[in-house]
């Protein structure tokens, strides 16, 4: 078997087609604050792309910089200017934070309603409890993607999630679970995960180990939504070069999933388009404007 690549950058193009689509037919123009704090490169890059989008769905972006010896003061005091701000729907706040900063207090600050990130103890509660609410950008994307490739009804489809953080494990269960999928949750801890992983329909490796998954951990058929991002050595291309790998290894596990995410490519883009879909999302639950169909 040869699995079918799921195009992420494919997907998340026409996610962003859509939401380009709702903003263009709402009375108003939805818009998206994002914080950066220092001089982060990898940070910076980030921000110039979710800016860029920002612009293109026809969204206002609201970017504000604080230089890396800005205190914690000074990263709560302005977002509560955003919180109050009316023309501001949602706050990014890009991580990570310089040093001495309180990341966690600081996504605290931040009103839930604007959490287009969906990372504060509010909207982790109303996800948890399923109540209407923002939810993490990168979970929701593994979800459409797979989706994509299995079709809108995931109703009792096993998903195995490997990893339990509160960025992407606990929350991508919950929205699994939410799809009406059996659901478990893989970890370290977690005895014999390679048959653990073998009994999923939709395989998610969230842990941030190299190539961790081998093609015999797969269950033939099963679909492989990558979330790892991660940085080798690469010697083929240069001494001191590197290449971005997923948590699974592609080579082997394309060999007998029917459905899987290349890294880069795959889960990756879907962050900043379900980052727009949140910030329409949110703008209209905010001002009372009812959600455009497709959205």
């Amino acid at each position: 078997m040869s699995a079918v690549r799921i195009d992420g950058s494919g997907v998340a193009a026409d996610v962003r087609a859509s939401v380009a689509r709702a903003v263009a037919g709402l009375p108003g123009k939805p818009g998206l604050a994002v914080v950066l704090v220092g001089e982060d490169a990898a940070s910076e890059v980030y921000v110039r792309n979710k800016v860029k989008a920002t612009a293109e769905a026809g969204m206002t972006s609201h970017h504000h910089r604080l230089p890396a010896h800005a205190s914690q003061s000074d990263v709560e005091t302005l977002i509560a200017t955003l919180n109050a701000d009316p023309e501001v729907d949602g706050i990014l706040l890009q991580l990570p934070l310089p040093a001495g900063l309180n990341a966690d207090a600081a996504i605290e600050r931040i009103d839930p309603d604007k959490d287009v990130d969906g990372l504060t103890e509010v909207s982790a509660g109303r996800l948890s409890l399923g109540k209407p609410g923002l939810r993490p950008c990168t979970p929701v994307g593994s979800v459409i993607l797979a989706q994509r490739a299995l079709g809108a009804n995931l109703s009792g489809k096993h998903a195995v999630i490997i990893g339990r953080s509160i960025l992407v494990g606990k929350p991508a269960a919950l929205l699994f679970l939410a799809e009406n999928c059996t659901v478990t949750i893989a970890h370290s801890r977690s005895a014999d995960l390679p048959a653990i992983c073998r009994t999923a329909d939709i395989l998610v490796p969230a842990v941030g180990k190299p190539e961790m998954v081998r093609g015999d951990w797969v269950k033939p058929g099963a679909a492989l939504i990558d979330v790892g991002i991660n940085r080798v050595p690469a010697p083929d291309k240069g001494e001191g070069k590197t290449r971005l790998v997923g948590d699974a290894h592609f080579e082997s596990c394309a060999e007998v999933a029917g459905f899987i995410t290349p890294v880069p490519g795959g889960v990756g883009p879907m962050t900043i388009a379900c980052l727009l879909r949140n910030t329409v999302l949110a703008a209209c639950a905010r001002r009372g404007w009812p959600v455009p169909a497709g959205l």
